[in-house]
């Protein structure tokens, strides 16, 4: 099997890497949707919807000024991408949406479509549920084209992460620039295998899209409100069925009988019926997005997790402390920190510069905590601003002191973020370092937290006695003894 991690002799296995570990030879099924992000709170996320949004906005506007041959220029660009791997095909990844020879057909369902026209449609995601023969497929190909740019940002990060060479000076493909409000196409670094180009994509933004559906829209929201009317109007389609006294014992409406009398999964129906109960299709959104959660690495890949931890528990011993091996050291943190932190923390970037070169971060996490947990409390209960997460390695053999928490201190901002951590081989003394953390904190420069060996160790431990997310424990106990001192 060709994978990326195999074709590059990276030794990680799916838990330890950010990317989809996609075979270039054949795709993957899942899909890239704009709702996902919708529903996502991390900087990758937020980004690939506002060019998501500006593009789809800006030419449904074009669309119902009448100015049909900007707009149909605008559509000529998404063609069917062969970059991710992702997605379904019966023989080589080849793409099954858009392409340029109906690029017009797309186009012309989309801009003579009456939800398109009623204002119904208001999202990129939302023609998989109005417009007939636009489904997933589609959808995840017109969003890889609009986001090219980022999913190109992604990969160089990602390869630059994993010491992945990359070719210089290629074509990459047309993506929307939202600034503009056009198709740009430059010339950069690329990942080619084979000849051919490749995106990595983020496996916590990939989706078998079973969230937001038509057939679920149509079966758990249309058809249970229709039930529920009639249940209320007490109509010839309510059903009873009694005890043995004769009294009431439950009154139903069947799915059946409503899809056979009153509304069919037919996408033009479903348009009349939206357009008579709107609420319905907000509490769909609504609904939806209270269900989206990041891809688990096993349905990604199935291996022995436990097999993996004492791998990584005995890779870390065998790792000494010092410059000499500063890099395995650094090298084996990304995955550990990926197999532990996924999926609050998503999309490494190694040794980040800040300050137009002047600083560099060892590696940057995004925040993508949903909406609980150690990252997520951060923010909300303790209003310290972490979009992203700093981390230092330090493969020392002495302890950490004052320079390493200045050093830290210095990388943070309002806007990037004022939490970090440190992880390390050992501290002799863990509440004297605490105590630095505190006094940091107090003077308002930002939050520190240490990690060492056996605070890692700990937590594989953990993870594979069955605990889940014992980091959230251990971070918020340290956490507590620095912001109580």
């Amino acid at each position: 099997m060709a994978k990326i991690s195999d074709i590059y002799h990276l030794n990680k296995t799916q838990r330890e890497l950010d990317f989809v570990n996609i075979n270039i030879d054949r795709d993957f099924p899942v899909y890239l949707n704009p709702f996902i992000f919708s529903a996502r709170p991390d900087p990758f996320s937020i980004d690939a919807i506002r060019t998501i949004s500006g593009f789809f906005q800006f030419n449904l506007e074009l669309i119902r000024n009448g100015q049909i041959d900007q707009a149909r220029a605008n559509f000529q660009h998404l063609n069917e991408p062969n970059e991710t791997c992702l997605g379904m095909s019966r023989r080589s990844p080849r793409g099954r949406g858009v392409g340029e020879e109906n690029a017009d057909d797309l186009f012309d369902s989309i801009s003579t479509s009456r939800a398109v026209a009623s204002g119904l449609v208001e999202h990129l995601e939302d023609t998989a549920i109005f417009i007939e023969g636009i489904g997933k497929d589609k959808v995840s190909d017109m969003t890889t084209n609009i986001i090219r740019a980022n999913l190109i940002a992604y990969t160089q990060a990602q390869c630059a992460l994993h010491g992945i060479p990359m070719t210089t000076d290629v074509p990459s493909g047309f993506f929307w620039d939202a600034t503009n409000r056009r198709w740009e196409q430059v010339h950069t670094e690329m990942l080619v295998v084979n000849y051919k180009k490749i995106l990595l994509v983020p496996k916590a933004v990939v989706s078998y899209v079973k969230e937001f559906n038509h057939g679920k829209y149509h079966q758990h929201y249309a058809l249970e409100f229709l039930q529920d009317d009639h249940l209320r109007r007490n109509t010839p389609l309510v059903q009873t069925t009694h005890n043995k006294d004769g009294s009431v014992r439950r009154r139903f409406v069947t799915k059946k009988d409503l899809i056979q009398r009153e509304l069919t999964s037919n996408k033009e129906e479903l348009i009349d019926f939206t357009r008579r109960h709107p609420e319905v299709f907000n509490n769909f959104r609504t609904g939806a997005a209270s269900q989206v959660f990041p891809m688990n690495d096993s349905e990604l890949e199935s291996i022995d997790v436990n097999q993996l931890i004492n791998h990584l528990i005995a890779r870390l011993g065998t790792i000494k402390s010092g410059d000499a091996t500063a890099s395995a050291y650094h090298t084996l943190m990304v995955g550990i920190l990926e197999f532990i932190f996924y999926p609050n923390l998503i999309n490494p970037v190694k040794e980040l510069e800040i300050n137009q070169g002047r600083k560099r971060i060892d590696i940057a996490f995004d925040n993508g905590a949903p909406s609980d947990g150690f990252f997520y409390r951060l923010q909300h209960a303790f209003s310290i601003p972490c979009p992203y997460i700093f981390i230092e390695c330090k493969n020392y053999s002495k302890d950490i002191r004052n320079p390493e928490l200045d050093q830290m201190v210095g990388r943070f901002s309002p806007n990037r973020g004022r939490f970090g951590i440190i992880v390390c081989r050992d501290i002799d003394d863990e509440d004297v370092f605490l105590k630095r953390c505190a006094d940091s904190y107090k003077d308002q420069h930002g939050l520190i937290i240490p990690l060492t060996d056996a605070d890692l160790i700990n937590i594989l431990n953990q993870k594979k006695a069955g605990i889940e997310h014992p980091e959230d424990e251990i971070l918020s106990q340290k956490a507590r003894r620095v912001m109580n001192s």
